[in-house]
Order: structure tokens, then sequence, then C-alpha cells
């Protein structure tokens, strides 16, 4: 039997715990039973769709694509955002600047993907900008979102409107680290550099771990501003695993679509259980 207590935080998280198991489990069952079976009879493929998956040279492609993006978003995203938080806890106003971090995550992609347009075609402001002082040779007015460009540019949009976010969840692990041995070891005579990297950081590793996660997860999370501007089918150094997704639903490709989701998902849950691994080590 189940005590007073256990029995009030069940009552707490059984609401949360059903909708996960009605909306986010069974569903993604019904996907693993799709993955072995044809989409139209419904016949069972065994790993035919697996198969079909991993020879399929768009397939690689776009898994690709999103490693690259993600291992160099990542990093960037987090080191920038920890960089800015500490600039902005030394001023004494710095808390009144997290609205304004937050505003890139209020914009509406539409106005992301004009924006996009102006700076970036063949006729943009960037274009503009380089003829002006000369870095283009005369008549030269290349279109950035179809060239390997592309995929700076979608970089650069993601940790853009990414950084508000993780400025803020910083500047909250950065009030939890106790001033007073910060003080006392700067009393000692250590130096900043050294308060920061033995004392403030080591306090860190739960914000980190809470931020990486997110970052991660947000990565997959680019697809609408990259198909609004360029479509199905963009440059290739652009092409993303959520492009294939797409065109696949289109074509009602549903049985690769469903074995490539269980892939996609298997690879998200053991990063995250590693990554849990890593701080619980490190802890």
């Amino acid at each position: 039997m189940l005590s007073r207590k256990n029995r009030v935080w069940l009552c707490f998280l059984a609401p949360s715990l059903l909708g996960v198991l009605i909306f986010v489990c069974l569903p993604f069952l019904d996907v693993v039973r799709r993955s072995f079976t044809t989409a139209v009879t419904g016949r069972w493929a065994g790993l035919a769709n697996y198969r079909a998956v991993f020879e399929n040279g768009a397939f690689r492609l776009a898994v690709w694509n999103t490693f690259r993006f993600t291992a160099v978003c990542l990093p960037l995203l987090v080191g920038l955002g920890l960089f800015a938080a500490v600039q902005l806890s030394r001023l004494k106003n710095g808390q009144r600047f997290k609205t304004m971090f937050l505003f890139p995550m209020a914009v509406p992609a539409a106005a992301i993907v004009l924006v996009w347009k102006m700076v970036f075609s063949s006729g943009g402001f960037l274009n503009l900008l380089l003829n002006r002082l000369g870095l283009l040779p005369d008549g030269m007015q290349p279109d950035y979102m179809a060239s390997g460009a592309a995929f700076w540019v979608l970089v650069f949009t993601y940790v853009w409107k990414n950084l508000g976010y993780t400025v803020v969840l910083w500047l909250a692990g950065l009030a939890s680290v106790p001033e007073s041995i910060v003080r006392a070891a700067r009393v000692d005579g250590a130096s900043q550099w050294k308060c920061f990297w033995r004392i403030v950081l080591p306090n860190l590793k739960g914000s980190l771990y809470t931020i990486t996660v997110l970052s991660f997860l947000n990565s997959f999370k680019v697809f609408r501003e990259a198909y609004l501007v360029a479509g199905s089918y963009p440059d290739e150094s652009m092409y993303l695993l959520q492009h294939l997704f797409n065109n696949w639903f289109v074509n009602l490709d549903l049985d690769k679509m469903a074995a490539a989701a269980v892939c996609v998902g298997i690879v998200l849950f053991l990063a995250i259980l590693v990554l849990q691994r890593f701080w619980d080590r490190e802890g």
C-alpha cells in the first residue's frame, strides 16, 4: 500500500504522466510498428524500410548536414551565452537586459524570412554593402542562400534566435553561486580568472547540462525558417533531416519516414543518456 505522502505526489504526477503516455509514447510505438510494414498495404516488411533509408543518398546527406549543424551550433551557442552572461553579471543593471535578449524568440518566423531575403539575396543589403566597400568585383551579385554560404546563414540565425534564453539560464546559474566563496578566494590572492575556473564554473554544471540539452533539441527546430526561405529542396549545405521528412510525407513515403524517425529518436535518446551519464560522473 502506498503511503499518504506517496499518494499525494502520485496524484500530482498522474495528469502529466498520462498526457505523455497518450500523446507521446503510444504514438511513437505506433511509428515503430509502421516502420516494419509497408505504407499502403500494411503488410510486414521486416527490415526492408530500414535498408531503404540507409541506402538513400538524401538521407545520408541530411544526417551529415544535421550532425554538422549541431556540432557547430552547440558549442558556439553555449560559449557565447556564457560569455555574455558573465559580462552582464558584472553590470549593476545587467538584469534589465534580459527582456532585450529574449526579444528574438518573439519574432515571427515570417519576419525572420523577410530579413533573410532582404539581406542575403543577390540584390540584398549584404551585397550592397560589400560593393560599396569594394570587396566584390563589379557586377558580381552572389545569392548566398543558393550557395554553400547558406549553411552559415542558418547557423547565424539559430545562434541569434536562441542566444537570449541561453543567457538568461546562465545568469540564473551565476546568481546561485555563493558570492562569499568568491570573495574569500579573492582575499586569499586568487585571480579573477582562477576564481571563475575553480569556483564559478564547477557550480554551473547543472545549468550547463540543462542548456546543452535544450540547445541540442532546439537545433532540430530550425526547419521553418529554412523551408520558408528556400523551399523543400534548398542548397545541399542546408538540406536537413526535417527537409527529408517533409518531402517523404508529401510523397506519402510513410514507411521510410517511420523508419527514419525511429532511428533519429534512438540517437536523440542515447545522446541525452550519454550527457546525463557524463554529468553524473563529473558530479
